[in-house]
């Protein structure tokens, strides 16, 4: 299983529109990045908003791409202002339906300006472009917090009489009251302007967290080539001596991964291990400690004992306290299992050090590999030649074809960088959304997997548009990015099938609870385990299909190390939790990570490693990164549907595009599982394959 994520650079983890949250919930969730702000001349100008006035600056970038994207953000910054100015009026009468409308129409202008600006911060490969994609993001949040806190706004919406509205509109008036609740509008004016300040205070910190990882990648310099004794010919290939005899590795996933799981040299896979979890440190530290003291703060003056309880609230979890219950038990229920793989890892440990006493993290991915090698008789280099970049996106589009009935053809537009590739989405020959693919790593770019929604679909208005941010190599791929691949372009066909029918900026794309937004995507990763899927693409350089008789192996030997796993994510999902559920100025961040990964993980902490300083989750997602294990429960239940029926079982997939990925935000998670399933969602699929030998 492979995690990937979704940013949502224009609102919060449900993909509510930021101007109705609280910030710190929104940013909290955004996947926002950026940093400081460079331009070589600024202006200021003031506006109004309600009765408060803010000073706002604008630099003027040398660039001219640079400086035209930023005049078309300041250009919606002033339209929004002035939707704000009519909302504010008291000599301003709206109908119901003209109020909703005018709304809808402020979410649209801030919804384009904020997914832009986190898309061209995490990807443009223009210096100009990331800065002043940054300053546009700082301008719209201030913005955006000034509108959260607006009383006349809010005024006008809670008046609303809702009785005779139909459900989608009457569940739109009922969440953004719900929101601009949790946003702290009912407070005093000095409350409201410390929420305000603070909620510009984390965006900013929150982007320097980000940008601090976007740029501390690392090296691990080798002597000589023969210091990659272990890995694949293509590896070695793509990584020749420089003039000094040197071999260069980056902490970018290409070079890291595979590293880690052929590298024969032990001292070196540690060695790169403790660099990998260096980065971003220290500078990481002390910023994280900031932003967890302001989410702090924000939580407290909302009426919340710490951030944990607040940003779960409106989740499927509801309480942090749930959340750890959660973690807890799923722990238990791994236990058994994991103890067994473990033993069998250390096992083979022992056939190549005698007095070795327990497994390292550095060393669990290269042992693992060796124990199915040998036990299941799957070499993760002899699947690999199956697995080139071409066959693997024309294999995922074929399939995304044939389960849903749309095609997917060339875009001809613009793009930011000459690797990136425009598509677009037909249904019964009309286009319905259209998206694009930067999948391949480079300097200044997202080191990770996402989603980026860039337009939310309106029906009668604008398509949906979003983009895939990945870093794969352009050649040889490992199945687990196969699997990486089809995850997130899950993620991708929820945005655009969720725009189509869509009324309400507010429901429009991937816009449910975040306990439930990765579920989607699991359960989709599972096609890549199918040896029907597989033949249609995995093939050699020869052209020879991969046999049936290696994916029965593949499958046989995917369930090795699922409990360990899963411990390990726990862990993941506790350190989330455990920052935010306390007052931080007790919290000792190294102390307590080692703490954490001693109570779920199977393997130790390592000294002098840092994790979470290059953990944007703790940005992204604050203390919910169970969500994805909470999510993968519901994935599995949904799944057992499509083994009743056929994974390829087009009527199914119909169905479950129809009931669970076009509503969006229209109803809540659970409802529309049920809807797919007939029956609410339950634990037993999820419980039957976690405990399975």
């Amino acid at each position: 299983m492979k995690w990937g994520c979704i940013s949502y650079p224009s609102s919060d983890s449900t993909g509510r529109p930021l101007w109705r949250q609280s910030l710190a919930l929104c940013l909290v969730l955004s996947g926002l990045v950026g940093g400081c702000t460079s331009g070589s001349s600024n202006s200021s100008s003031t506006h109004a908003v309600g009765a408060e006035t803010q000073s706002v600056t604008w630099s003027t970038p040398t660039d001219k791409l640079a400086y035209q994207y930023l005049e078309n953000c300041r250009k919606d910054y002033v339209k929004a202002q002035g939707y704000m100015a009519e909302f504010s009026r008291s000599d301003k009468t709206y109908t119901t339906s003209n109020l909703l409308a005018a709304i809808n129409e402020l979410d649209a202008v801030l919804d384009k300006q904020m997914n832009l600006a986190g898309l061209y911060a995490n990807v443009h490969p223009n210096a100009e472009m990331r800065s002043a994609a940054e300053l546009c993001e700082q301008n719209m949040v201030s913005l955006i917090s000034e509108i959260s806190l607006s009383r006349p706004l809010y005024n006008r919406i809670s008046a609303l009489n809702i009785a005779g509205l139909d459900a989608e509109d009457r569940r739109f008036v009922e969440h953004m009251l719900r929101d601009y609740r949790r946003s702290g509008v009912d407070k005093d004016d000095i409350s409201r302007a410390r929420i305000k300040a603070l909620n510009e205070e984390i965006n900013l910190i929150g982007q320097q967290f980000d940008k601090n990882i976007r740029e501390g990648g690392r090296q691990l310099v080798l002597d000589s080539v023969t210091e990659l004794k272990g890995l694949p010919q293509d590896y070695i290939d793509a990584h020749k001596p420089n003039e000094q005899g040197k071999v260069i590795l980056t902490t970018a996933y290409p070079d890291y991964f595979p590293f880690m799981q052929f590298a024969e040299n032990d001292a070196l896979r540690q060695k790169f291990y403790v660099i990998f979890r260096q980065q971003a440190y220290p500078e990481n530290k002390t910023v994280l400690a900031q932003l967890l003291a302001k989410r702090y703060e924000l939580a407290q003056l909302l009426g919340y004992k710490n951030f944990s309880e607040y940003i779960t609230e409106d989740k499927m979890i509801k309480t942090p306290a749930n959340a750890q219950s959660f973690i807890d038990k799923v722990s238990a229920m791994a236990n058994p299992r994991a103890a067994v793989e473990y033993q069998e890892l250390l096992t083979r440990l022992k056939k190549i050090d005698p007095s070795a006493t327990s497994v390292a993290d550095w060393q669990k991915l290269y042992l693992e590999h060796l124990v199915k090698k040998e036990k299941y008789e799957v070499n993760s280099q002899e699947v690999r030649q199956y697995f080139t970049y071409d066959n693997v996106q024309k294999g995922i589009f074929d399939l995304t074809e044939t389960m849903f009935g749309v095609t997917i053809r060339p875009w001809t537009t613009s793009v930011w960088h000459d690797s990136v590739s425009a598509y677009e989405v037909l249904d019964k020959g009309k286009v319905i959304g259209r998206f694009y693919l930067d999948m391949h790593p480079r300097d200044g770019k997202y080191q990770h997997a996402a989603q980026f929604s860039i337009v939310s679909g309106l029906s009668g208005v604008q398509l949906p548009e979003a983009a895939l941010v990945c870093n794969f190599p352009a050649g040889l791929m490992e199945h687990s990015d196969v699997e990486t691949f089809l995850h997130e372009f899950g993620h991708l066909m929820h945005d655009l099938f969720a725009g189509v029918d869509q009324r309400w900026v507010y429901f429009s794309g991937v816009k449910t609870e975040l306990d439930f937004v990765e579920a989607p995507s699991q359960m989709l990763e599972e096609w890549v385990w199918d040896a029907e899927t597989l033949a249609s693409f995995a093939r050699n350089a020869k052209g020879e299909v991969i046999p049936p008789g290696l994916v029965k192996k593949m499958v046989k030997a995917r369930d090795f190390g699922k409990a360990m796993w899963t411990k390990h994510q726990l862990f993941y999902a506790a350190l989330s939790l455990g920052f935010y559920n306390q007052d931080p100025s007790t919290l000792d961040l190294d102390k307590k990570m080692a703490e954490i990964q001693g109570s779920y993980s199977p393997f130790g902490y390592v000294d002098d490693t840092y994790f979470y300083t290059s953990f944007g989750h703790l940005n992204g997602y604050s203390s919910l990164y169970y969500t994805y294990m909470w999510s993968l429960v519901i994935a599995a239940d949904m799944h057992s549907e499509f083994e009743k029926y056929g994974l390829r079982n087009s009527k199914l997939a119909q169905h479950y595009r129809d009931t669970v990925l076009a509503p969006g935000g229209k109803k809540d998670a659970a409802e529309l599982v049920e809807d797919f399933l007939g029956r609410p969602y339950g634990f037993d699929a999820f419980s039957k394959d976690l405990s399975a030998p």
